[in-house]
């Protein structure tokens, strides 16, 4: 009786714990169990696609590029190439299941291999794109990398590689619940939902965006009180109406030249801004200067203060400067989606200085200066190129974009390091066709798609190298202008 009572609890406690496996075990444990050994079986011998796909993409990420790379960058990179490549993997796995073939049951015994080769080429390159950031990095006068920033990379690679993948099973579950039918009818509407309101709705918002940006006062900024600035008292220029960059650029010293701009603001189209700014020359006393250069800006309308002190080292205070606004946007958004503003705008601006001057007895000599879009803007100015030299007594590109401009009779700067002056859809297919390159850090070897993809990537970055590397010049940009 004792015995039997001293063992009821032990059952119960089983009991309550539900029913038990063989082994002794809940068959809840037995199947987490079995499920953790498949995940780490899976992840000693991945799928053919997804071996390659990561190995592939990775590899590629890591090829030379233009400029030093923070972790998180290469990071970000190497994350959405991997996860493209796993994408296209899947796919084709896709594909050839469709015509009965299974690649991975096909070449079972290589993907043991395969997968220790992969990481052996991962870890070459990573060794070489080591080799090639301190490369950079010593050219540049930076800080080397080492092994924290590998770790930094891969942490950061791994979760993007993840969620990339998290959220592509999530859409294939959905796909599959909805079936073939219902899944292309809400693609379809969605597709449409976001065309018809979304990509209007985002257009509109990065446009406010850009013009708020662009009407906010820097506290900093004070206007000037000069009558040689455009937004003084004296001018028929307002202060707001300047815009953000043009603020900057009449404020900015040294204080001897005469400074001309005109916002997008200050006047209602392309002609009323033209003739304003014909009228503020002749009020702050620019066309009594021995030297004119305009200044065609970049996209947002920002003119490089280097490029300023340059031309006074040049010409000291004998110089006047005009500028004038097309746009709010960033130069990429401008170069994809404006660029004929830049155009129409530095040819009216430039043809109205012209013949001003033209009609003075005492005759300014006249430099067009341009970087980047605002190089694109000044040289359509000479679609012919023999008017260049009759037309003007110099003209200086800094930065170009590439194939954008014309060569013939200016002065190019172009850094070997600058992403603008190489970036071009034909990288895809061909390597760039470089003039007027100085040489500033290591060049990489073109390879075809792989030189556009890190092309590309170090668009990004251009404007945060150091002084006198990416897309950043210094006042050469002025003292380099040729003579008449």
């Amino acid at each position: 009786m004792s015995t039997l009572t001293s063992t009821r609890p032990a059952a119960t406690a089983r009991n309550a714990a539900g029913p038990t496996s063989p082994n002794g075990g809940s068959p809840r444990y037995g199947r987490w169990k079995t499920l953790v050994a498949n995940r780490f079986r899976r992840a000693l011998r991945p799928r053919i696609g997804t071996t390659l796909g990561i190995g592939l993409g990775t590899v590629i990420s890591l090829a030379p590029g233009l400029l030093p790379r923070t972790p998180s960058a290469q990071a970000v990179l190497t994350g959405l190439l991997a996860a493209i490549a796993l994408g296209t993997a899947g796919i084709l796995r896709i594909m050839l299941r469709y015509w009965n073939f299974d690649i991975n049951h096909a070449v079972s015994r290589f993907r043991t291999p395969l997968l220790g080769l992969t990481a052996i080429a991962i870890l070459g390159t990573a060794a070489n794109a080591s080799h090639w950031q301190n490369q950079l990095r010593t050219a540049m006068d930076t800080t080397l990398i080492g092994p924290g920033y590998w770790l930094h990379w891969a942490l950061i690679s791994a979760v993007i590689v993840g969620t990339c993948a998290g959220i592509a099973r999530a859409t294939g579950w959905i796909a599959r619940q909805l079936g073939w039918t219902r899944g292309i009818t809400v693609t379809a509407v969605a597709a449409s939902v976001l065309y018809l309101i979304g990509v209007p709705a985002v257009v509109d918002w990065r446009r406010s965006a850009y013009a708020a940006a662009n009407a906010t006062i820097d506290p900093e900024l004070v206007q000037p009180v000069s009558y040689a600035r455009s937004g003084s008292a004296e001018s028929a220029i307002s202060w707001p109406s300047l815009g953000a960059e043009g603020r900057k650029f009449v404020t900015g010293s040294p204080a001897g030249p005469v400074r001309v701009y005109v916002g997008l603001d200050s006047a209602y189209d392309l002609d009323s801004r033209v003739a304003l700014a014909i009228r503020e020359l002749e009020r702050s006393g620019g066309l009594e200067r021995s030297n004119i250069v305009l200044s065609v800006p970049t996209g947002s309308g920002w003119i490089d203060a280097n490029a300023v002190r340059g031309f006074y080292e040049r010409f000291g205070g004998d110089v006047a400067l005009v500028g004038m606004q097309y746009s709010y946007a960033p130069s990429w958004v401008t170069f994809l989606f404006g660029r004929d503003d830049a155009i129409a705008s530095a040819r009216a601006l430039f043809t109205a200085v012209e013949r001003r001057i033209g009609a003075l007895d005492h005759r300014p000599r006249l430099y067009v200066y341009g970087q980047s879009l605002g190089a694109l803007g000044g040289s359509s100015i000479f679609a012919d190129d023999a008017d260049q030299d009759r037309r003007t007594c110099a003209a200086l590109w800094a930065g170009p974009p590439a194939g954008q401009v014309h060569h013939a009779g200016a002065t190019v700067l172009a850094n070997s390091s600058d992403p603008v002056v190489h970036w071009s859809p034909s990288l895809l297919w061909r390597a760039p066709e470089l003039r007027d390159i100085r040489v500033d850090a290591p060049v990489p070897q073109w390879l075809p798609v792989v030189s556009f993809l890190q092309t590309s990537a170090d668009l990004l970055a251009a404007l945060h190298a150091p002084p006198g590397h990416g897309h950043r010049y210094g006042t050469d940009q002025g003292t380099a202008m040729g003579t008449c």
